[in-house]
Formats: structure tokens, sequence, C-alpha cells
């Protein structure tokens, strides 16, 4: 072992040594290394660091804690053709060279920026600082004079109907009397009024209808404006719906009903431009068609014409993901999902999906193994079943799902057989909010095979008992979620709530007096006793991008959920209760490892199988951009589970941190995280852990999965 130590340590040495990032820049060239950018004064509105930085022409190479090892990567290379040069230079990252034209640039780019938000004649000043062969440059901005608004008119076509409905408009304005003069409250105000008047019927209006003329030079500190709208090639007047035509190719089969139901475009209408936009979302919504476009054409004084041009997309297709983890008991998970989707079955917009799922724990050389099997069939109808689509006004349309599904269990201490049904409704509201609705929800559970000590250990454990049983599980539930984001992979600060629901048994308890009962008085339904209880669970997300480039991100997550059986259950379904662990939550411990509280892991099972009714879960985590399409995250985790009569806080909160990769193609995001215990609520020795003791107690676990955890 001696041995090796000088080795390793010269070995690292020499990786260091040539971690230079300025060693291949010729002669009297620096490597841009950092900018800031400050704003002078106090008081300053409209404007922040975040809007101007994007107007800075030269940003440096992204860096964790000023390090970038990409950079040295492609130095490795002497710019030649021989050898390994060309790969360094591919895998690597060319580091920004500091290019003092593209500083004067930044400087007339920042104060053209600074006048589009009100503040004329700014100053902006770049300070160049040199360190070795790195360069840092800091840009100070002094924001110039403002002009208040102390007269505004307008000059408005001539026709008594315009004028009225130009009066008319509301008063949410961005520019009055005692306001400051600006191009992008002008801008503002040119949209704002377009829109609205568009909305009454004038086709012919647009933002490029309005101009201003500004006078700053009659009183220092004034400003008087002009505001003069203009007629185009056609009159300002109201204009109606001409003829309507909805176009695809005709040998693609589609239920023109459907479509014609869908479109509030009609012939003879006022012209409404909120009416295009959502006839355009409803048509995009039913996700058939690659491209939809609407053109209007104005063909008199007082009529438009409206072509929708609809170009469908391929209907068939596949979709995978994959989750897996691992930890230091060798304990390996898999979770495949193979998922065929179409999505105009029936020629109307009927969506099908086949989904298959298998979620398979195993280790290497150990007959103890947990297998599962799913299949799921889901129909979904573009209508709201039982209610007209003319209810339906707004961009996005509800759909009714039907979904049959399979699940089966083998585990080394029962089978679990699952059938479920549900019918249900989903749908878009405005703000982005979401939601599902299940009017109806049926679990039928069967199991078998249970191993001889396992159902000992159920008749000493009541809670355990009613868990793992035969029974029916009848009743409704449902899904409002809430996003600000609504990419995969979100691209901007977003914040997000999910609150879901469940209430089982009510219905079926009105009729416990008819049916039979077992020894535990419990009401029996084809054999076996229905589930009684009511399940919540409640999730907050934020992400917070920051940086220069806006590329950074702090995101954190609470979590709460509850569920209370009563009436005729003991405790909530095994497959409702809540489980810790796993890709997506507390990442130091594998899925269902963790809890309930301080109870230590269950020995009855083999594979990990730690559930309770309640959870609280919190969630830190800072992501980072390391070259391309590489992130990187650091991440903390709090939460634990417990069961109702046994809840203890805070001795039963357990602690993680950890370190992750990303893979950002854009539409898709592939992650691995190495999570680390930090506090183990069922460590009787030491519930606080150092790195070198999680390691030694295999208080550590990998994790790969597709998408963020939150």
């Amino acid at each position: 072992m001696n041995s090796i130590r000088p080795v390793t340590i010269l070995f690292c040495c020499a990786i260091l040594a040539s971690c230079s990032t300025t060693r291949n820049l010729p002669e009297g060239q620096y490597r841009l290394a950092g900018t800031s950018l400050t704003l002078n004064g106090s008081g300053i509105e409209g404007v922040s660091n975040s809007q101007l930085v994007p107007y800075i022409k030269q940003q440096p190479n992204n860096s964790v804690l000023g390090f970038n090892p990409f950079i040295c990567i492609y130095n490795w290379s002497d710019g030649s053709d021989k050898g390994l040069n060309k790969l360094w230079e591919k895998i690597g990252e060319a580091p920004v060279v500091y290019n003092p034209a593209l500083t004067e640039a930044s400087e007339r780019s920042i104060a053209r920026r600074m006048e589009y938000y009100g503040y004329f004649d700014s100053s902006v000043s770049a300070e160049l600082r040199t360190k070795g062969r790195k360069a840092y440059v800091k840009y100070t901005v002094t924001p110039g004079m403002r002009y208040v608004i102390d007269t505004l008119c307008f000059e408005l076509p001539s026709g008594e109907e315009f004028v009225s409905d130009f009066k008319s408009l509301p008063e949410d304005i961005h520019i009055a009397k005692g306001s400051y003069l600006s191009e992008s409250a002008l801008e503002e105000e040119s949209a704002r009024c377009a829109s609205a008047l568009r909305n009454m019927g004038y086709f012919a209006l647009n933002r490029s209808s309005f101009r201003y003329v500004a006078d700053t030079l009659y009183s220092s500190g004034h400003a008087s404006v002009r505001c003069i709208v203009n007629e185009n090639e056609y009159p300002l007047r109201k204009v109606s719906m001409g003829e309507v035509s909805i176009n695809y190719p005709q040998e693609y089969s589609f239920n023109a009903s459907l479509l014609d139901a869908m479109n509030l475009i009609r012939p003879g209408s006022l012209y409404n431009e909120t009416q295009v936009n959502n006839t355009y979302s409803r048509f995009s919504s039913l996700k058939v068609f690659s491209s939809v476009g609407i053109e209007l054409t104005q063909v008199a004084d007082d009529r438009v014409n409206c072509d929708v041009n609809l170009v469908p997309s391929l209907t068939q297709g596949f979709k995978v993901n994959l989750e897996a983890s691992t930890n230091s008991s060798a304990l390996i998970g898999i979770s495949p999902q193979l998922e065929y989707y179409h999505k105009n079955l029936f020629g109307g917009g009927e969506w099908l999906s086949l989904a298959f799922t298998g979620n398979f724990q195993f280790r290497p050389n150990d007959s103890a193994r947990a297998t599962e099997f799913g299949a799921a069939a889901t129909l979904s109808l573009p209508e709201f079943l039982g209610l007209p689509m003319s209810l339906f006004t707004g961009p996005y349309i509800p759909r009714t799902e039907f979904t049959l599904s399979f699940n089966h269990q083998n585990r080394p201490e029962y089978n679990r057989n699952i059938f479920s049904l549900s019918f249900g409704y989903s749908g878009r509201l405005r703000n982005n909010v979401y939601y599902k609705l299940y009017p109806l929800q049926v679990n039928y559970v069967i199991l078998g095979d249970l191993d001889k000590e396992f159902a000992q250990r159920l008749e000493r454990n009541p809670f355990m008992k009613y868990a793992y049983q035969n029974h029916l599980d009848a009743g409704v539930g449902g899904t409002i979620y809430h996003s600000t984001s609504g990419d995969v992979v979100p691209k901007t600060s977003y914040i997000s709530n999910r609150f879901t629901f469940d209430l089982s048994g009510n219905v079926l308890s009105l009729f416990s007096p008819l049916l039979n009962h077992n020894e535990s008085d419990q009401a029996l339904i084809f054999g076996a006793p229905f589930s009684q209880y009511v399940r919540g669970e409640y999730s907050f997300a934020r992400g917070i991008r920051f940086g220069k480039l806006d590329n950074q991100t702090f995101a954190f997550r609470l979590l709460a959920g509850v569920g209370v059986a009563y009436g005729n259950s003991t405790s909530m379904p095994y497959e409702k209760q809540f489980y810790c662990g796993g890709a997506q939550s507390m990442r130091g411990w594998q899925a269902r490892s963790l809890g309930p509280g301080t109870s230590k892991p269950e020995t009855a099972f083999a594979i990990p199988s730690q559930t309770g009714d309640l959870k609280l879960e919190a969630d830190i985590e800072y992501r980072f951009p390391i070259v391309k399409i590489l992130e990187g995250a650091i991440f903390a985790e709090a939460g634990n589970v417990w069961e109702m009569k046994d809840f203890s806080f805070p001795e039963g909160i357990a602690v993680d941190y950890g370190i992750g990769l990303r893979l950002n193609i854009d539409f898709m995001l592939v992650r691995l995280d190495f999570g680390v215990q930090l506090r183990n609520p069922s460590n009787e020795t030491s519930k606080w852990m150092t790195p070198s003791q999680a390691f030694s107690q295999g208080g550590y676990a990998f994790h790969f999965g597709i998408g963020y955890p939150f």
C-alpha cells in the first residue's frame, strides 16, 4: 500500500499540472475568465442586472467554483492534426479569448437597452483586470435621465364607432400622465390596445398601427407624447368572418364533425382574435396534427376569410422509460417501462395507450428477489362524456379516460395480483392548471402463496395484517396540478403545486348492514373486505434560475402526505401507503428501504418494503452547467414515513446529501445521482454519520432516472 501512494500522488500532480486553461493561448492574449455588471444608483425601477447581462456580447466559459475541466482537456491538444489532438478538441471546450472589440460593442448594446427602459444617455464603462493570462471585465452602468410624461394626446382616425370603442378600453394602461417615458412601455401599450380592439372586430389593426411622437426638449425632465393611430390598406372598421374552411389531406381519415365542433371561428360572426387563438390551441391539443395554421385574408372592407390548414403527424409510436438503482448491499433495482400509443384510433382524436411496466429487485448470487409485471390499457376521448362540446369555449378541451390494468407482484413473502379499472376526466384550465378527476376507480387485490413465517408475523402485527389481505378498493380520486412551466426540461424559473386525493369505501359502507362480515366484523364484497380510507398528498416545488446567463438553478420541494383508515379498515391498503427512497425521493436510500420513523428495517421482508401512512419530505438541489449538454447537481434531502400511531418528529427525520450528473438533450434529461446518508434514524449507535461511517455501513445508493426529481 505504501508503495502505491507515492505513485498515486505523482500521477495526480501530473494531471493537475497539465490542467492549464491558458497554456495554448498566443502571446499577448488572455482567456476571459469572468464578467460582472453593476448598476450604480438607488431606486432604479424597471430594469435589473439580469435584464442587462444578456447584452454583454462576450461571456466566459461555464465553470464550477471557477474551474472547467473541459478547457483543460481541450488544451491537451497542441493544435496539430497529430496523435490524439483532434480527440481532445472534440471532447473538450475551447477557452473564450478576450476580445476588446466585443467589450466596446457590449458597452453600446447595454446603453441602448437602458434607453429602451427609459434611461436616456446612460453611461456604461468597462474595466479590464488581468491576473496572469486571465481577463476579468467589470461593466458599470450609470442610469441616465428619465422623462416624466406631462402631456398625452391621441390622434385617432375618423369614425365615430372606432373613437367610441377606443375610449372604452380598460384603463390599465402602461402610459399615462405622470408615468415615465420608455420604449418598452410604449410597446406594451401598443400591444394591449391592439389586442383589445382586435377582439372587438378590428382585424386591420396591429401594433404597427400605433406611432408615438415624443418631445423632450420643451421642458427639462418632462415629455410631451402624441399617440397616432394610423389606417393601413383597409379602413379601421369592424369586420365579420366570411368563408371558413378546414383543410387537411383527403386521404387522412378524420371525423369532420369533431373538427367543426372544436372550431370557434364561424361565418358571419364578428372577428375576434381570442377565438382565433383558442381555435388554434384546441386543434393543437388533439396532438394529431404536426402543424396547425390559420390563415386570415381580408377580402373586403367588412369581411375576412379564414383557412385552417392541418398537417397530420405520425399517429403511432413507442415511448421508453427506465429507472435503476443500487447500493452497498448489492441490491439492484431496475424499473423499465414500454408504452405503445395511437393518437387517432377511430379517426376522431381518440388516444390509445398500452403500457407495460416492470420492477425487478435482486442481489447477484442470491435467490431472494422481487419481480413485478404490469400492463395497462387507456382509451382517452376528446370530450367531456355527458356534457355537450358547446359548453367548452376556451382554448383547451377536456378528455374522458377509461383505464383497465393488471399488476402481478412476486416477492419472497407473497404473491399479489391487482386488477384495476377507472373512469375519469382530464384537462387543462387557464394559468397552467391541470386536473384528473376520477368519479370511479376500483382495485381488486388478491394475495397468495404467503410464506409461513411471514403469515405468522402478520398475525402478531395488526397494522401489517390488514395491509396485507385480499381487499376491494373502490372510490373516487384525482390530481390537481399547477406549473408555470410546461417544458419537460424547464428553461426558466418555475413554480409547481400538486395535490392528489383518494376517498374510498364510503358509498359501499352504506350497504354494510346488508353484506356478509368476517371474524373481524369487516363487511365483505366478493368474499373480500372493502377498504375505507381518505388519503391526500401535496407537494410544492420551486426552481429559481440565476447566474449571468440564467443557466443555473436552485430548486427545492416540500412534500406532505397523510392517509387515515376508518370504518371497514384498520389500515390503508399496502399499495396506497407512502414510502421513501429511490430516484425521486431520499436518494441516499433505495426505494422502500427507509422508515417508518425510527424503526429498523422489517426482517420479515427479504427485499425492503418499508411503508407508512404519513410522509414528510424536504429537498433542495443546486443545478449547474458543466459543458455543452452535461450538467451537474448537488442536493440534500430530509424526510421519512411514519405510522400514525408512532409519529416521532424530529427524532424520525432522515437526512441525506449527494451529487449528480445529467445529460440534457433538451427534450429529455437522463440523470445519474449518488446519495449518501447523513442521518439514519434507525441507527441505534450513531444516527448522525460521517462520510466514512456512511460508506462503511453501506449508507449510500446510486440512482439512474429520466427527468428531474422535482
